[in-house]
């Protein structure tokens, strides 16, 4: 894949990604019943909405950012806890396999973005 296709694809990728994880930190920062509701479900406090919600922000600015690397790689570690935890809190509520599953769909989405990252920033070290 040359240079131009892979940055393309990348920011293709990362932005969808990003926009997924926008969608779930506002409804989460607006405390919007179906957010409150969801945590309830898994045991959680409602609170915790807009903890998670800030996070989510602060890591899509991470991930979209392009100059520090390490808050960007720690920007995909917390994206990671955060799917796996949903995904494990899920499973433990109840919901069974199938639902416990869904989440993953978006770390694999993750896992894209940011070998992706990895890939570009090998071709430009490269030249």
């Amino acid at each position: 894949m040359n240079s131009k296709t892979l940055r393309i694809t990348y920011w293709t990728v990362t932005v969808l990604f990003a926009l997924f994880i926008l969608v779930g930190a506002v409804t989460e920062l607006m405390q919007t019943p179906q957010s409150i509701e969801a945590l309830q479900h898994l045991g959680y406090p409602a609170y915790l909405n807009i903890i998670l919600g800030v996070a989510k922000i602060a890591g899509v600015i991470a991930i979209l950012q392009w100059k520090y690397r390490t808050v960007k790689e720690w920007a995909y570690a917390g994206f990671t806890i955060d799917i796996l935890g949903a995904s494990a809190s899920t499973y433990f509520a109840g919901d069974g396999i199938v639902m416990a599953l869904f989440p993953l769909i978006f770390l694999v989405w993750m896992f894209g973005s940011y070998f992706l990252w990895k890939k570009s920033e090998q071709k430009t070290a490269e030249g």
